[in-house]
Order: C-alpha cells, then structure tokens, then sequence
C-alpha cells in the first residue's frame, strides 16, 4: 500500500512526479513571452525622450578670420594690420536642448564617453522654455558679448594711447550663440588695430566671459573647450580665473593653460606667448592648488 506525504507530486518513495510535456511546454512558453516583454518594454524606454543634455566639445573659431565670408571681427574707420598666428574662441556641442532631443540610450552612451558630459537639463535651461525662446536667448547673449567686447578693445587702446575716434568694430560668427567669446573677440579687435604681431605665429585658445570695463567672467563646460582647442592645434589656453577649479586636471597634453582676470592680462599673455616668454604666466593647473600669495 502506498501513502501521500501530504504535498502534491511527490510519491511514496520520495521522487518528484514528471510534469506531462504539454504543460511544461506551456510554462516555457510563458517565461519567453515574459522574458521577450521585458526586453520590448526595455528597448522603449531606451529610446524615449531624456531629461538631460549632453555636451560635446564644439568647433572652435579663429577671431582673426573669416565666419563663412564674412570676418569674424571687422573695423571701419582705422587702420588695421594682419598677424600671423591664430586667436581660437572655444565651443561647445550640446544635444537636448529645446528644438532637439536625446534619448535614454544616447544618454547611457555620453555617461560611457569621457569626452562628454551628460547634465540635466534643468541645470541649463529654464522649465518650460521653448526652442524659440532659447534660440532668442542665445542670440541675445551672443549680440551682447560682442557689444560689451567692442566696448572693452576700444576702451583698452584707448588707454593705451591709440587714436579711436571714427572706428567702429563689429562681430560676426554663424552658428554660435551664448556669452563665453566676449575676451577671445575682444583680443582679436586689439590685434587687428594694433601694429604688433601679437601672437607670433602660435594658436592660442581661449574662453570667457567680458564686461564693458575688461573683466573676464567665468563660463561652462570648459574641460570641454579645452579638449575641442587641443583637438583644432592650440598650443595655449587662455582661461577665466574664476574656472580654475574646473580647469585644473583636465589640461591635455601638449596644451598649456593661463589664468586671466581682466582684457589686460589677457592681452599681456598673448604677447608674452607670442615672443616665447609663456612659460611663467600664470597658470590653473599650478596656482589652483597652491597657497594663495
């Protein structure tokens, strides 16, 4: 005689009972339609909309060129003078912002590329804010920096002793908004109407911020700027006093760094790098972790 144990498929002696094929079969079938679910619903998310923006580094532009056909910084009513090296304003490429979008996977991919930086886009741009507003807001900036840039070269050769009645100064780049090439268009207007060869030949990039009164302002992103002016042949970087903290550890190699307050210093450096006096300016990735003096 035999005798249950009190649990369903197990027999007298011990042995779990087979499972008839039909109905194992439909549990396999259950589990890969889980499992192929799960990977459907996956997929979606992965290319649904993400809330974050993703910056890359940007083409840089030389101020002492041309944008397109047209120079980036053009004088009327002076004298003005052609060097021989370059001055780089610096970019950045950024994807997710209003008019454009990134998805989850883009997203997963930036975090994985460490020449990227993968931000929220709260961070960056006001809620709420439509693609017509930013491309405003961009342009704005843009339009302004250049003011305030003009404002500053003048202002600058003035004290220098330069004859300034008459001359106007205006700039022009395609596709670049924002306020971060306010000292790079200012140098490029100084070069031009100064006789000296500034740069001596060297490419020497830079980025910042510029008020009426020459003081050079912090901007983002500019590990990124960094990368994007070793990328395009800068030797140099001119770089806001105020990033130091963000500039320090990410120098590539090959480019060197040099913090600046004012349109002064800037223009100090410039000279000094371009007559091969560089090496003992100022500089981030040395004076950022040093004692103060």
């Amino acid at each position: 005689m035999t005798h249950t144990h009190g649990k369903a498929g197990i027999s007298a002696t011990g042995a779990p009972e087979q499972m008839p094929e039909a109905a194992a079969g439909h549990v396999l079938t259950r589990r890969g339609m889980a499992g192929g679910l799960l990977v459907i619903l996956s997929l979606l998310i992965l290319f649904l909309p993400s809330p974050y923006v993703i910056e890359t580094p940007g083409p840089t532009q030389d101020v002492l060129g041309r944008s397109g056909s047209t120079e980036v910084v053009s004088v009327k009513g002076g004298q003005t003078y052609t060097g021989s090296g370059k001055l780089l304003l610096t970019t950045i490429n950024a994807g997710g912002l209003p008019g454009s979008m990134v998805t989850n996977m883009e997203a997963l991919l930036g975090w994985a590329n460490p020449k990227a930086m993968v931000v929220p886009r709260e961070a960056i741009i006001p809620e709420g804010m439509t693609a017509d507003e930013y491309r405003k807001q961009e342009a704005s900036d843009m339009s302004g920096s250049q003011d305030a840039a003009a404002k500053a070269a003048i202002s600058f050769l003035q004290a220098k002793g330069y004859q300034t009645d008459g001359i106007e100064i205006t700039m022009h780049v395609d596709d670049i908004g924002g306020p971060s090439a306010g000292m790079m268009y200012a140098l490029g207007a100084i070069d031009k109407l100064t006789p000296e060869d500034e740069t001596g030949g060297r490419t020497i990039a830079g980025t910042g911020t510029i008020d009426e009164k020459g003081t050079v302002g912090a901007i983002g992103g500019i590990n990124l700027k960094l990368m994007g002016a070793k990328r395009d042949g800068a030797t140099w970087f001119l770089a806001p006093k105020a990033n130091c903290s963000q500039v320090a550890g990410h120098v590539p190699d090959g480019l060197r760094d040099v913090q600046v307050e004012t349109l002064d210093q800037a223009y100090k450096a410039v000279v000094e790098i371009g007559h091969g006096r560089g090496e003992d300016l100022p500089r981030c990735t040395v004076d950022s972790s040093s004692p103060s003096k």
